[in-house]
């Protein structure tokens, strides 16, 4: 591949005398600054510390009857070193004046609706999961000094410290949620078995087959399954069973899928549970491949599958209101986990399956029926924002297929919301719609999007629903006092020529204290995204967060180059046994042309970082100067450095095998890392580095950012290692949070911040 390096008019990235080796060239290595460090802060600037300190809102789940929701939400605060969890119970008439109440959970847990004015708190106790009741009075107020909720009243227990992830039918009294079990499947032999495990005198953990560690677990010889109780009103008491169903007994299915599943995993409608599961016959590691099964809540009959068998990941399954119909999102390749989601819908009383959005180039994340079942609602990304789309319910075909001959009005869904990023779909009654939603300058809050009937008609019609437009209504705002006066970026798009003259787009965030016509010079800092099948969204991010950098005085630009998702699956595709490739040429061309539209950026204190995916092309760049980046600094968070290593270490082998054209022993595997490891091309790196990585990331384990710390100390680079032994592929620990923006910030700024 050519890169038009001629274009660029940019110097080589600074090389140094390397204490072993001959130098790069004869250019002056850069040399740290020895000042000392601190953030930029103030009242008007959003700092690091703000960002960790800042409320996280959860999405918003309504009640039966549509008029309140709950949204989970935590505050963690420095001054007590404690991370405080509530829900808040917020009306959902726009007319109410955002009449809201906070309920504090000093112990955290899950909260659901058991009716509409009695929330269920389900909280983990000494050796069981116990169930509360808090009810919930007519009149919400924002007076602080009224109580609008009682006492919580215990309703029972729940024979096991893992109960989660809780779905309840008020209608037939039936409470299904997951728990961890052992291969009997049995809640009441968890504590006998688990006492047997401590006690077996000696800490070996033994496999037989993959997963040995998953995402930040060793594998233990428990998974999630789904069992059900009955939980009724009864004599004006709630009153909870203790006859404990157990539908999945038995069948090898796990569900939730771990290790990110949850209640998205399942579905429930009076009388049954759909849930997708693992395929229980293939290896873990090295197969996505997913199963959708329908079973009896009482577990009186066998699971039946839904699916064909001819399938990979299966995401979202959901009935509809009346239970006839199950909608899923399913991807078709087995082994690849970014494969274009498709609606695949199945009549249940016509026991037909059939696909409804084959030719749509996007991939929805989430599924709801209408309350009226005649349109599936859902989410999706597209273009670096993910929008709400409706989609009318097609008629069932005759027989089951996955290229129905559909009119376009039922494949092709049409959005309504065109910006922001939306999740927690949930249609509720009178026609109207729930979501939360977050941007690049603001968390969650709560939406409701209502005058839906005449954007249906048009859309069943035929016709355009351009000039048909739903209310929607902002319902919270639940860090506007936080966010005041903090004057943060929303982002400008740009759009340049990438790779194969495809169109790329980017984001430019322009630092505190930029003013139009201002003739002031700033650090530039490219923020490479992970994945790599993933994109820079208008969407709030608690740990890479832009405006956090732009507040800090850099001008922020991130690119979503070849593989990003929400540009269409052959964009998102071209990365796999390319990663070295096109993504490079496209953000070489976007870094040129963010420099020729935004000549504030200084491009002699320009610096980069990444993680995941990104930190692997951090790596790349070290070892090629000739792209012309020019940066000073650069950081790396739990990146790829040697890349055959990795296809051995890592967990989830489908990935690698997927990207890297094979297993890492097969011939054009091999040939691939020879041609795009990183490792293979020390012998040029030259930028001074920071390298970051948490000890139980299993997906890149540490020993990635250990060896190329030591090639980089080797060679004489200034170099630093920051290692978090208690975290994962992400930093989570509030503490470690704001410590891993001090060393990001505090690197950046020895080699380009202000003298």
């Amino acid at each position: 591949m050519k890169f038009p390096f001629a274009l660029l008019g940019l110097s080589t990235q600074i090389p140094v005398q390397a204490p072993f080796q001959q130098p790069v060239s004869n250019v002056k290595m850069a040399v740290p600054s020895s000042k000392p460090f601190s953030f930029k802060e103030g009242a008007n600037v959003f700092t690091p510390k703000d960002l960790v300190q800042l409320g996280r809102p959860g999405a918003a789940v309504s009640n039966d009857v549509g008029d309140l929701a709950l949204v989970p939400y935590s505050k963690f605060s420095f001054d007590d070193k404690k991370n405080k969890k509530s829900i808040f119970v917020v009306t959902l008439d726009p007319s109410s004046e955002g009449k809201i109440i906070q309920i504090p959970f000093e112990r955290g847990g899950d909260a659901f609706w058991l009716s509409s004015r009695t929330i269920g708190h389900a909280v983990e106790g000494e050796k069981e999961t116990e169930i509360y009741a808090y009810e919930i009075s007519d009149g919400l107020s924002n007076d602080e000094e009224e109580n609008p909720y009682g006492s919580p009243a215990k309703i029972g227990s729940i024979p096991s410290t893992t109960a989660g992830n809780f779905k309840y039918n008020a209608k037939t009294g039936n409470l299904v949620f997951s728990a961890l079990v052992y291969a009997d499947g049995n809640l009441s032999t968890v504590a006998k078995q688990d006492k047997e495990w401590e006690d077996r005198g000696n800490t070996a953990l033994v496999y037989d087959t993959t997963y040995v560690r998953h995402w930040d677990e060793w594998q233990s010889k428990k998974g999630p399954q789904l069992f059900s109780i009955q939980l009724k009103k009864e004599n004006g008491a709630w009153a909870l069973s203790s006859d404990v169903k157990s539908p999945l007994q038995g069948t090898k299915h796990y569900s939730p899928v771990e290790p990110f599943g949850g209640t998205d995993d399942f579905d429930v409608s009076d009388t049954h549970i759909v849930y997708t599961s693992k395929d229980p016959e293939l290896p873990e590691a090295w197969h996505t491949k997913q199963n959708t099964y329908i079973v009896p809540i009482s577990g009186d009959e066998k699971p039946i599958e839904l699916t064909s068998g001819k399938q990979g990941a299966i995401h979202s399954p959901v009935f509809n209101t009346k239970g006839t119909k199950v909608a899923w999102l399913e991807l078709d390749k087995d082994g690849y986990e970014s494969d274009r989601a498709k609606i695949v819908i199945y009549d249940l009383e016509k026991k037909v399956r059939f696909t409804v959005t084959q030719d749509w180039d996007r991939s929805p994340a989430s599924l709801a029926f209408s309350q009226d079942d005649d349109f599936i609602y859902l989410t999706a990304g597209d273009e670096a924002k993910v929008k709400v789309f409706a989609l009318p319910v097609a008629p069932t075909p005759s027989e089951s297929q996955t290229h129905p001959k559909l009119d376009k009005k039922y494949s092709t869904p049409v959005a309504i919301t065109h910006n922001k990023a939306a999740s927690g779909l949930q249609t509720l009654p009178g026609g109207r719609i729930l979501f939360s939603q977050s941007s690049l300058t603001s968390p969650n809050d709560v939406f409701v999007a209502s005058d839906l009937k005449a954007f249906e008609a048009a859309i069943l019609s035929g016709k355009s629903a351009d000039n048909v437009k739903p209310t929607i209504d902002k319902i919270t705002d639940f860090s506007a006092a936080d966010l005041k006066g903090k004057a943060l970026s929303e982002g400008e798009e740009f759009w340049f020529k990438g790779a194969l003259d495809k169109d790329v787009q980017g984001w430019a965030l322009k630092p505190k204290g930029w003013k139009a016509g201002d003739k002031k010079k700033w650090p530039g800092v490219l923020l490479i995204h992970g994945g790599p099948q993933g994109a820079w969204e208008d969407q709030w991010s608690n740990r890479w967060n832009p405006n956090v950098f732009a507040q800090q005085g850099y001008f922020v630009i991130m690119i979503n180059p070849t593989g990003s998702t929400t540009f269409g699956q052959e964009f998102t595709d071209a990365i796999a046994e390319d990663w070295g490739g096109k993504p490079f040429e496209d953000m070489i061309n976007g870094w040129k042309f963010a420099l020729d539209k935004y000549p504030e950026i200084d491009p002699d204190r320009a610096v980069a970082a990444g993680a995941s995916w990104g930190g692997y092309a951090i790596n790349w760049i070290q070892g090629h100067p000739e792209f012309g980046f020019n940066f000073k600094a650069l950081v790396c968070h739990d990146g790829v450095f040697d890349s055959n290593y990795n296809g051995y270490s890592t967990d989830e082998l489908f990935f690698f095998n997927h990207e890297w054209g094979g297993r890492p022993w097969d011939p054009k595997s091999k040939g691939l890392s020879e041609k795009f490891s990183p490792s293979n091309f020390v012998s040029k790196w030259s930028t001074p580095q920071l390298l970051i990585h948490g000890s139980k990331d299993y997906r890149l384990p540490d020993t990635e950012s250990i060896a190329a710390f030591h090639a980089l100390q080797q060679l004489g680079i200034p170099s630093r290692l920051v290692v978090f032994p208690d975290e994962n592929h992400w930093v989570l620990n509030h503490g470690n949070s704001l410590k891993w923006h001090y060393e990001v910030f505090r690197w950046f700024d020895q080699f380009v911040g202000d003298n």
